[in-house]
């Protein structure tokens, strides 16, 4: 029997998300295999969204973790997570909600990203207003160039700045390189070193001017074996837990098992080389090209030609066999965005299903 079949799968509609918890399981402890210590893990909620995961972690000995939504940080919060980095700049009325969980999760230790003077000033206002205290990253641009400030001169006056605000305090530095994720992974060492490089000069430049040794947080899933490498550095891989389709084929050398599926079912035969299923856009993460979307266990030969929002209409081929009502096991191209449209997960063990986990943090808000 194949690891991914569903038993007792006429009790399922499609399309769904499952999950398969022995292979999360799996995927933690590999997760906490391949680092010197599980105190460097900051591991990103945004993957499954769930308080059984982050139980999952929290029981392997993982107690800090990154988020980048207030509802993913709020999850975190109901689990008792004692650290949270908010690997974002609160702005506007996200910064009224990110007070309020700091009021209202007094267990849990929050902290945010900070790239720019006016941010900062806004942050200290606020904490300054509702009697908080807020330790802050400084968000450097290592090469996204999507949010950030380059390490140098310009960087170390902003930390130097935030220290001298009341009602913030900078600890550290984040360093996400999301640009990097050759399939070589020397050329993806390399690549990433030369990031990294200024991230470690401005770390020493704070240090010179008297300040705390400032903490890295660096890294994503691509680099996360490299940055494992690296003296007290904390690592934020995300999509570890459920793993998919374009990190196995791109990140080969990480040993992670697909531990998360969208079922589907032929709904139709609209040809007699075509099949349509129900998986549309809304169903997994369409931000790929058609082609890169979803791979079936089941059935690797179907080739995808057209979707729609509720519709995948596939080429199987002169002389196939399907008819209607055959159900194919698929693995997300890209599973983060895939599990953000769906409310629960159903949950298989032994090849049953067996209960559900609500993605709770799909929401863009729990209570604050």
């Amino acid at each position: 029997m194949n690891w991914f079949t569903i038993d007792d799968i006429e009790k399922l509609d499609t399309p769904a998300l499952v999950v398969y918890p022995d292979r999360v399981k799996a995927n933690i402890d590999m997760l906490v295999g391949m680092i010197d210590d599980v105190a460097r893990l900051r591991p990103h909620v945004k993957t499954y969204k769930n308080k059984e995961v982050t139980l999952l972690l929290l029981a392997a000995g993982i107690h800090k973790f990154k988020c980048a939504t207030i509802a993913e940080a709020e999850l975190l919060a109901m689990c008792k997570a004692p650290d949270v980095l908010l690997a974002y700049q609160p702005v506007g009325p996200k910064l009224y909600r990110f007070i309020k969980l700091i009021h209202t999760y007094p267990d849990s230790k929050f902290s945010c990203l900070v790239d720019n003077a006016v941010a900062a000033k806004e942050i200290s206002d606020e904490a300054k207003r509702y009697k908080v205290n807020i330790n802050v990253y400084l968000d450097l641009n290592v090469g996204m160039n999507r949010t950030g400030i380059k390490a140098g001169f310009e960087a170390l006056q902003l930390y130097m700045d935030c220290d001298v605000l009341p009602g913030i305090h900078p600890v550290g530095l984040h360093a996400y390189d999301g640009h990097i994720h050759d399939v070589d992974l020397d050329v993806r060492e390399e690549r990433c070193n030369d990031s990294f490089a200024p991230v470690l000069k401005l770390q020493r430049d704070v240090k010179q001017k008297g300040y705390p040794e400032p903490i890295i947080v660096a890294g994503g899933s691509p680099t996360f074996p490299i940055h494992a490498q690296r003296a007290d550095v904390e690592c934020s891989p995300g999509t570890f837990v459920y793993w998919d389709k374009g990190y196995q084929l791109g990140m080969p050398e990480q040993p992670f098992l697909p531990a998360a599926l969208v079922i589907t079912r032929v709904i139709s035969l609209p040809g007699s080389t075509k099949l349509c299923l129900d998986v549309g856009h809304k169903s997994i993460s369409a931000e790929n090209e058609l082609a890169k979307r979803i791979y079936f266990l089941n059935a690797p030969e179907l080739k995808p030609i057209a979707q729609s929002e509720e519709h995948l209409v596939v080429d199987a081929g002169e002389n196939h066999t399907y008819q209607i009502g055959d159900v194919l096991y698929g693995i997300p191209h890209h599973v983060c965005p895939t599990v953000a449209l769906y409310e629960r997960a159903y949950v298989v063990e032994n090849n049953v299903l067996n209960s559900e986990w609500l993605n709770t943090a799909r929401d863009r808000k729990i209570t604050i």
